[in-house]
């Protein structure tokens, strides 16, 4: 495991209900996500790549490992939480990071979340079927 007592540089990333508080320590590019390995904890290649994301754009893969607790919502928004987790840290380590990570936006929250059910329908916008007679 990595010791805290190293510098690092932080991030917090939201997606949907997922919150994901990213550290980023000097290193040889693990992943650790609540104790356990990247693919270990998503179970699935196409999520562990959708965290390496904004490693890739700034061509970072192998400088830093990552630890994240994430808390919240389910494994895909939780991998795009961590996603976002890791550009903001990346942009406190270097600022020249930026433009890299915005032309990807890797930057950007992605502020969509499950819409509240209204009184009256059947989910949020179904609404039970009409009857003329």
């Amino acid at each position: 495991m990595i010791a805290s007592t190293q510098q690092y540089y932080y991030g917090l990333g939201r997606r949907k209900c997922a919150v994901a508080r990213v550290r980023l320590y000097p290193g040889d590019g693990q992943i650790v996500v609540n104790g356990r390995q990247a693919l270990d904890y998503f179970g699935r290649e196409t999520l562990v790549t959708t965290v390496r994301q904004p490693l890739r754009a700034v061509d970072a893969l192998a400088r830093f490992n990552i630890v994240v607790k994430v808390l919240g919502g389910g494994i895909a928004g939780q991998a795009d939480a961590i996603s976002l987790g890791i550009a903001r840290a990346l942009l406190v380590s270097d600022e020249t990071h930026r433009k890299p990570l915005r032309a990807d936006g890797l930057l950007t929250r992605d502020a969509r979340v499950k819409e509240r059910k209204k009184p009256g329908l059947k989910r949020a916008r179904k609404a039970p079927q009409y009857t003329k007679r």
